[in-house]
């Protein structure tokens, strides 16, 4: 119903041309804010040309996490036997793709992306506070974060369409969901045009960022992408969005951060401060480092950061994301979970009886 896997494998297979090497083995302890001297193509009318299609997969089939395990401490850099682990893991992973036939004449190449990519050694890509995991929850975020239901988490009593969250009502995935690597339909393809960068996401959102324009509307004016308002410092889009539609965690919140390919995080609420700021540098002729913090003090006790780098890949072919046609699997989550109820009500007094 959501996820075209015929497509997400057929788009997978391809590897694009690295641009960006691997930290030197004196820099593998913090990760510092991305700096580069590169100078982009420019388009038409004079901004740095962004233009292209940037799939993330990469980054899923390696096993790159979003939060850091914790046995990893404070080091954003693996060291040279996790390293070696990561990469075994990646030629199994090309040997089978290779195996199944994939239309790439050859194995995935997902080895050598390991090897060799700037990203290939990242202990995960979520980068501050530190320890590379989230920041605690306030307490009345904690308390909405466990009441919270979804699809993956908490299915127990779902029996309506307020039990389901934004995503499993082909609504969105959220921001900043939406910009952080999960298991298939990672892509995002950037267009521009004078005063305006489009970021078409290949899961159902697209994001319109106007350039230049100052001020955000007023906070009663809301929405599931919020506003975003760009701006370029030197060869940097810097991207601020607000105005995030703010929800307690069940069906009416935006927010699904995928803090696992599996999303088992679950939904976190999202409240009216929050705040998402962007950076966006080009630091090769096909690659952009990304980098975002996340501020939301009703929610978080601390702001949060992620960075990795988008590798273009024009090849890649992004499909529509038929979310809600055929979709029967709201109708089937509810269902099933009073079906499941009224079982464990029926075996309850038996239960009882016997003991």
């Amino acid at each position: 119903m959501r996820i075209l896997e015929a497509a997400a494998l057929l788009a997978a297979v391809s590897t694009p041309a690295v641009a960006w090497a691997q930290p030197a083995r004196t820099d593998l302890v913090t990760v510092t804010a991305i700096a580069s001297d590169y100078v982009p193509a420019r388009t038409a009318w004079g901004d740095p040309d962004f233009r292209g299609i940037w799939p993330l997969h990469r980054f899923n089939e390696a096993g790159i996490p979003f939060v850091r395990p914790e046995d990893a401490g404070e080091r954003a850099w693996q060291t040279d036997a996790e390293h070696a682990a990561r990469i075994a893991a990646a030629e199994r992973f090309d040997a089978q793709a290779d195996a199944e036939g994939n239309l790439s004449g050859g194995a995935a190449g997902l080895a050598e992306w390991v090897r060799t990519h700037r990203d290939g050694r990242r202990t995960s890509y979520l980068v501050s506070p530190a320890n590379g995991r989230l920041p605690a929850l306030t307490p009345a975020a904690e308390a909405l974060f466990k009441a919270g239901k979804s699809s993956w988490v908490n299915t127990a009593n779902i029996d309506g369409l307020g039990d389901l969250d934004a995503f499993d009502r082909c609504i969105t995935r959220g921001l900043p969901s939406i910009m952080v690597p999960v298991m298939s339909n990672n892509a995002v393809r950037v267009f521009q045009a004078p005063g305006l960068v489009v970021l078409k996401l290949e899961t159902l959102e697209t994001r319109l960022i106007p350039i230049g324009t100052a001020g955000h509307p007023p906070g009663a004016v809301r929405s599931w992408m919020g506003d975003s308002r760009g701006r370029w410092e030197g060869n940097t889009l810097v991207v601020e969005t607000t105005n995030i539609r703010s929800g307690d965690g069940t069906g009416s919140d935006p927010a699904r951060l995928a803090a696992s390919p599996a999303y088992q995080a679950g939904p976190y609420p999202v409240g009216e401060r929050a705040r998402l700021v962007e950076r966006l540098t080009m630091v090769g002729p096909d690659a952009i480092a990304y980098e975002a913090t996340y501020t939301d003090p009703d929610v978080f006790t601390a702001p949060w950061s992620i960075q990795l780098t988008w590798d273009r890949d024009n090849d890649y072919k992004m499909y529509e994301y038929a979310c809600h046609e055929g979709n029967v699997q709201v109708r089937h989550m509810i269902n099933s979970s009073r079906a499941q109820r009224r079982i464990d009500g029926a075996a309850a007094p038996v239960q009882a009886a016997a003991s």
